[in-house]
């Protein structure tokens, strides 16, 4: 019999949610409504340490109406990641400023504050850390750098709910701290986002920008969008909120059973005083970049039918769309970890066999391989 994939990333819906759906479709109120204004509060309270939360349609909407509100536009810089998602990039250019590009720790995936510390320039407005792959980025060090320089700190925490450093959730280090609730992430709302925010003057102009500019309707404050999330989302999401410290504590124990079992290779270590939510779990094998790299993805998959994932193959400064922003950019260990990543699955559908499974693939290719 035909073993059955393991998939990299499965995202988890149930009953639960379903009957939530169902009781927004039977109230008639489908759009931005109760279900919504609820889901925030909910979200605020149990993953933000009490923040004001505003939701919106997606991760992206979130970052670049955070963004918009902080009053980042054109003739601005914001140093962000270069090993990301290219909608942290994205959001900033969108805003018509300029996104620059960082160097990353090599042991965590998450911004340099050494790296940091030279992009700063005149123009320079904020500093966006990532929380790759749900671990921490080093917050300290980059708050130090922006009192220095009189700059914002913006949080994209779009793959890190629940994380934290020191005792204290990512979402509540900067300005503002966007959460993505896309089907693969650690929670979902089917699809959408959202953004923590420090004040209560910030988080009133996301709402405008979500909604076209208006807080009472044909009454336009400012030119907006329309980036609001429906009941619908927000019904799911609801539901997810109240199963992710099962799904996180889920995570971690499937980590620690790789890292326990996994041989030749190098697992995620955690920093010290960081709590890791493992959206991805993410190794690198000694001498396996590039191709070596690509025939082992190809081997699991094909031999041992175990999902995984490189994430992210090319960085954002070599992208046709971003590169623009950083000609002749050399990031070292951006293009280490680009070129040697492979995020294994880690997600909490996976059971005893599956694990035991995950490790033997990986230990027969790494040994075949050497």
């Amino acid at each position: 019999m035909a073993l059955e994939m393991i998939p990299a990333a499965k995202p988890i819906i149930g009953e639960d949610e379903r009957v939530a759906v169902d009781r927004v479709l039977a109230s008639g109120m489908v759009a931005q409504g109760p279900e919504v204004k609820a889901f925030e509060a909910e979200f605020a309270e149990h993953l933000v340490q009490g923040r004001e939360c505003v939701a919106v349609n997606s991760g992206t909407s979130g970052l670049h109406l955070g963004l918009l509100a902080a009053g980042i536009g054109p003739g601005d810089e914001v140093i962000v990641p270069s090993f990301t998602f290219a909608a942290t990039g994205n959001s900033v250019a969108l805003t018509g400023a300029t996104p620059v590009f960082a160097d990353i720790e090599p042991d965590f995936f998450c911004l340099s504050p050494g790296s940091v510390r030279e992009a700063v320039t005149q123009r320079t407005r904020a500093i966006m850390p990532v929380h790759l792959y749900g671990h921490p980025a080093n917050m300290p060090a980059l708050q130090e750098i922006a009192d220095e320089h009189g700059l914002m700190v913006f949080e994209d925490a779009a793959q890190a709910h629940g994380a934290s450093l020191d005792g204290r959730r990512v979402g509540t280090f900067g300005e503002f701290g966007m959460f993505s609730l896309y089907p693969t992430k650690n929670m979902t709302s089917g699809e959408g986002g959202m953004v923590s925010c420090a004040t209560g003057e910030l988080a009133r102009r996301v709402r405008l920008l979500r909604n076209q500019g208006m807080e009472r309707q044909y009454a336009n404050e400012l030119v907006g969008l329309n980036n609001r999330m429906t009941d619908i989302h927000a019904a799911i999401g609801r539901v997810q909120l109240t199963k992710i410290d099962a799904w996180t504590k889920k995570r971690q124990d499937n980590a620690a059973f790789l890292d326990a079992n996994l041989r030749g290779v190098t697992t995620p270590p955690v920093a010290r005083g960081a709590v890791h939510v493992y959206h991805q779990y993410t190794i690198r094998i000694p001498g396996a970049a590039g191709a070596e790299r690509d025939r082992i993805v190809t081997a699991l998959r094909e031999e041992h039918q175990v999902g995984s994932g490189v994430y992210y193959p090319i960085p954002n400064h070599r992208l046709a769309s971003l590169a623009p922003y950083a000609p002749g950019l050399e990031l070292a260990q951006t293009e280490q970890a680009a070129a040697e990543v492979i995020s294994l699955p880690v997600h909490p559908s996976l059971t005893d066999e599956h694990l035991e499974r995950i490790v033997t693939a990986v230990n027969t290719v790494v040994k075949v391989g050497a």
